[in-house]
């Protein structure tokens, strides 16, 4: 019977050290995880302080950017809430008569709702299809021109149309393809009739498009000739001995280099697919073309001003952002999931 409780008691005892054991290891783990953190901590600290010391010149230079930014472009933020007033000029941001969500109910339920949906969801969506990979295709063949020159040369004047005001450029269109511009005099002469370019609902999609892409093409391949100018050369060299042709190092050299800002760069078009903006639509738009023309960007424009029915308008433009932000957050999240690029 002693000899029993004897056993009961080291086993209890036993039990009791190892308890105690665990306990102490899970202390000590803990302390070291509290070391290696703090330790950690102690070094981000110093690594900051040290880059902040090399780097603090240009830091400074990004101040006013940073100032600019946030006065035009954060403070005013405040400014959507009267995108659920009834808002009038004059009237206070925040005290004015709160209507909730009826300016979105009301846009939502207008006539011209799909209409204003379809014709800019089909000017973006077209204007992204032929306007993204074109700068691309075109960094990529200047890139690999063999007549340096020749290059240079196609390069000043890719990008000269791009300083060419819209006002001038839409003056620019007229000239060519108004009813007595030089297209329709050519038509006329080879016995055909004029043709209302700015008058017929179904030429203004291409017109628009073009034009903006012929404006922009070469200043867009800018980024990817920058890309394309840290392309180790010995790579070139060694497919070459390998007997690739010049597309296969175009295809297989050249294009891996700009994969990762191609990624970022059709984030940042996607995320923008839906933000044309006014300016041109207004300038080309006329009664005749008004069915294809009339998109989000415009309508905001006549609500906002020639109606003065702001809250109205910003509804409808803050609608068109969220549009934005949705299509950037799925187009960051797919091209995070299927490559190794992405904004955030």
């Amino acid at each position: 019977m002693a000899h029993r409780v004897t056993q009961e008691t080291s086993h209890e005892q036993s039990g009791a050290d190892e308890e105690t054991f665990a306990l102490a290891g899970d202390g000590a783990q803990t302390v070291a995880v509290a070391q290696k953190e703090s330790a950690w901590m102690k070094f981000r600290k110093s690594d900051f302080s040290r880059n902040f010391k090399r780097n603090w010149t240009y830091l400074l230079f990004l101040i006013p950017a940073v100032v600019v930014t946030f006065i035009f472009a954060y403070i005013p933020i405040y400014g959507l809430l009267i995108a659920f007033q009834d808002y009038m000029p004059g009237d206070s941001i925040l005290n004015g008569y709160w209507i909730q969500f009826r300016n979105f109910e009301e846009f939502f339920g207008n006539y011209v709702f799909w209409d204003l949906m379809g014709n800019t969801f089909l000017l973006c969506i077209l204007g992204f299809l032929i306007g993204f990979p074109l700068p691309i295709i075109v960094a990529l063949m200047l890139h690999s021109s063999k007549n340096r020159r020749l290059s240079k040369f196609l390069q000043t004047v890719f990008n000269g149309p791009h300083f060419i005001s819209l006002v001038v450029l839409v003056g620019m269109l007229y000239l060519f393809f108004g009813r007595y511009g030089l297209v329709n005099n050519i038509i006329e002469s080879a016995g055909g009739e004029r043709y209302s370019f700015f008058l017929e609902a179904g030429a203004f999609r291409p017109m628009y498009i073009l034009s903006s892409n012929w404006q922009d093409f070469g200043w867009s391949s800018i980024v990817y000739l920058a890309a394309l100018s840290g392309v180790d050369q010995a790579q070139h060299e060694a497919a070459t001995i390998d007997g690739a042709s010049r597309f296969q190092r175009v295809l297989h050299v050249d294009f891996p280099a700009i994969a990762p800002i191609v990624s970022v760069m059709l984030i940042m078009s996607i995320g923008g697919l839906m933000g044309v903006g006014y300016e041109k639509v207004l300038l080309m738009q006329t009664d005749g073309n008004l069915a294809t023309s009339e998109i989000i960007a415009t309508y905001v424009y006549k609500q906002g001003i020639k109606s003065l029915r702001q809250g109205y308008a910003t509804a409808v433009g803050l609608f068109n952002s969220v549009i934005n932000l949705v299509l950037l957050i799925i187009a960051n999240t797919v091209s995070r999931r299927f490559s190794e690029n992405s904004l955030f």
